[in-house]
């Protein structure tokens, strides 16, 4: 990956839409160069894929929004808890990190009995010793 890859991809997180032949304006390529980049980064699984990011305080279907710090229990291992976590309803990232927890995980829940359940199948389930929640209020737009 060079420099040009990094400014595509960089014009890609702002709008992933963007046309080839309004890429290539960006970056200084033509429509064909610049597809042909994205196209072998995706190849590659530089680019895994294309989504959308919904405002949390706008997607009324999804109840609450939640972000779980999650430390995992000394008998588990990173692999089990990330392939039992995945299993779960209404997970939809799942990030391991550096600091005072091992995982964060985004989760959405339709109402605070649903997070409670999916709280206590984590500890039962996953391998959670101990979790710290965070509801998302609203979002600010994407730059």
């Amino acid at each position: 990956m060079d420099r040009l890859d990094r400014e595509i991809l960089s014009v890609l997180q702002e709008d992933a839409r963007i046309s080839y032949r309004d890429l290539g304006v960006r970056v200084g390529l033509s429509a064909n160069a610049a597809g042909d980049r994205v196209r072998r980064m995706r190849r590659d699984g530089v680019i895994r894929g294309f989504t959308v990011i919904i405002d949390p305080a706008a997607d009324t279907r999804s109840g609450l929004v939640v972000f779980i710090d999650v430390s995992l229990r000394l008998d588990t291992t990173n692999e089990e808890f990330e392939r039992s976590v995945l299993m779960l309803p209404g997970i939809t990232e799942v990030v391991h990190v550096t600091g005072g927890h091992d995982y964060l995980v985004r989760a959405t829940a339709a109402d605070p009995g649903a997070l409670d359940a999916l709280l206590r199948r984590l500890k039962r389930e996953a391998g959670v010793a101990h979790s710290n929640t965070r509801i998302a209020l609203r979002a600010a737009p994407a730059r």
